[in-house]
């Protein structure tokens, strides 16, 4: 079974329930399901897996043993080409915007996705995929600093490491919620997540 990626051209970021019903009525041929955007032309005529269905969107499909290695290249085509990627695999959509505050910021997942510059959107929704078939998620400054995080029975590890002073904490926190505070915070900038816990050193 080939997996499948979707590009289209939206106006504002859109949330992962709102590009299931575009991806789906740009299945079925609807039209307006999507405007149509010199980004999808520019996108197809540049990745060999591409296919512009329509002038409003354009469609890759790759073997899974590539999924991952082509991927990556699928989401930074599509940002550089103005479009969002949906993955209906795993119902996620990648945004435009907004951005960490970190150039170069790749986030990692346990079922494979890598992404680099990863908006924030897709980091909280990403974050609710975790399973024991995804059992991870890290965003990472390499050379500086990373959180991550793995589910656990009555909650989540939350793990935070500065690089620079090699220095590695780690907590129990009981909810998701917490997780996504805190990831959305070191995506941008902040560190109040480490004074809301007791951490221990690793």
């Amino acid at each position: 079974m080939s997996v499948e990626l979707a590009v289209w051209h939206e106006p504002e970021p859109i949330s992962r329930q709102r590009a299931e019903s575009v991806f789906q009525a740009l299945r079925r041929g609807e039209p307006g399901a999507a405007e149509p955007h010199p980004g999808v032309a520019a996108f197809a005529g540049r990745l060999a897996e591409a296919e512009q269905v329509s002038p409003a969107h354009a469609v890759v499909t790759v073997d899974p043993d590539r999924a991952d290695e082509v991927s990556g290249e699928v989401f930074a085509l599509a940002r550089e080409c103005g479009l969002v990627c949906y993955d209906p695999q795993r119902g996620l959509v990648h945004n435009l915007a907004p951005l960490g505050v970190y150039s170069g910021m790749q986030m990692h997942t346990g079922d494979g996705m890598i992404v680099v510059d990863p908006d924030l959107r897709l980091v909280t929704d990403a974050l609710a995929t975790m399973s024991p078939q995804n059992p991870f998620t890290a965003l990472v400054v390499f050379g500086e600093h990373f959180v991550q995080t793995s589910p656990e029975i009555t909650g989540y590890e939350l793990e935070y490491k500065d690089s620079v002073q090699d220095l590695m904490f780690r907590t129990h926190v009981p909810d998701l919620e917490t997780v996504q505070d805190a990831f959305a915070e070191y995506a941008t900038g902040g560190r109040t997540f480490l004074d809301r816990h007791d951490w221990s050193r690793v």
